[in-house]
């Protein structure tokens, strides 16, 4: 167990000196392409930051309005019959979007249920295996300039859903 502890404290370094190390014996210049990369890391960072503030605001829109309560209730009563509480529907939904709110949205249900709750175990899973499906789109379908998404949406929905039905199957062999 120490030296998974070492391990793990020393891991970033050992990789960076490790590419420092490589590069240094392949004769490449190693700070001009590093600073090369962080110059256009932050010009991508520009690019898309339209994109996510955009992002940022729909949610906190979705969340002060009380839509995301409304759509709860509603949607709710559907997942309720096949094992899928409706409280955690509005953690499903803005994790689609944004992975900071859906935290936010954790948290308050950490609060309110508990986390070694089914509730809290079910959206601890599903926080894990499920991915910001349309920002993770258009942040790089943005960059990379695609315009022919094709199944990456219906992909990713899928996912989405087989990643929520193994958190249920999962919290429910926890309890």
């Amino acid at each position: 167990m120490h030296f998974f502890l070492f391990l793990s404290d020393f891991i970033v370094p050992f990789v960076i000196f490790g590419i420092v190390l490589y590069g240094l014996l392949q004769k490449v210049p190693v700070y001009d392409r590093f600073i090369k990369g962080a110059r256009s890391g932050f010009l991508t960072v520009i690019k898309i930051m339209p994109t996510l503030i955009g992002l940022m605001v729909a949610v906190g829109i979705l969340r002060a309005s009380g839509f995301l309560e409304f759509l709860s209730s509603g949607i709710g009563k559907v997942t309720g019959l096949i094992g899928f509480p409706g409280e955690l529907v509005p953690l499903t939904v803005v994790k689609m979007f944004s992975s900071s709110a859906a935290t936010g949205l954790l948290l308050d249900l950490f609060k309110e249920f508990g986390t070694d709750s089914y509730i809290g175990l079910i959206a601890s899973i599903s926080m894990s295996c499920t991915e910001t499906i349309f920002y993770t789109m258009s942040v790089y379908f943005m960059t990379a300039k695609v315009t022919k998404t094709r199944f990456t949406l219906p992909g990713a929905l899928f996912a989405t859903a087989a990643g929520l039905a193994a958190s249920v199957v999962l919290a429910g062999f926890m309890q």
